[in-house]
């Protein structure tokens, strides 16, 4: 319990320094997010490509982070092991350039339940050991009611994550 107390605070300090909704439509939104990360480009692109290390487990089907896994190399799965032999493909991996960036195309979370699908484009760059992250995630098709009243909890969710990425490169 005081470890998810720690976790939890140091994911609060460690928020992006520039959350956006860059614009939410009905038939679409983007969101963008910013942030420096003490580390190098290298190292934070290593951990992004560890989800499971990362990416919080209330935000995953399963329960469970260490469920997740990424295949860094275009046409790689980011998928999630489920019971019973279970599987499910969040998202395709279209652009990996390593300590540079990522780049994905699918529907994160809720969105699988949707006609909408997203385009995740992860650059890294450095500056004197500082890398800034730059992440876009944008969404088009269709969902009931509208995409637009959804960028953002997506924005939320994603800001979260990003968080303890920092976190975890910051630590290496």
């Amino acid at each position: 319990m005081k470890t998810h107390l720690i976790t939890a605070a140091l994911c609060l300090l460690a928020a992006p320094a520039h959350a956006d909704i860059v614009e939410a439509l009905p038939h679409g939104f983007e969101v963008k997010h910013e942030l420096a990360i003490n580390a190098p480009a290298q190292t934070v692109y290593d951990a992004l490509i560890r989800p499971q290390a990362w990416w919080s487990p209330s935000h995953t089907r399963s329960g469970s982070a260490a469920n997740l896994s990424l295949e860094a190399r275009a046409g790689g799965c980011y998928c999630e092991a489920l019971p019973k032999g279970g599987m499910i493909e969040h998202m395709r991996v279209v652009s990996v350039q390593p300590g540079e960036g990522l780049r994905l195309f699918g529907g994160l979370g809720p969105l699988q339940f949707s006609g909408a699908s997203g385009f995740w484009n992860l650059t890294l760059k450095e500056k004197d050991g500082v890398t800034t992250l730059t992440a876009t995630y944008d969404v088009g098709g269709y969902a009931k009611g509208g995409l637009d009243k959804w960028a953002g909890p997506v924005d939320r969710v994603l800001s979260e994550q990003y968080g303890r990425l920092k976190v975890l490169a910051e630590a290496k």
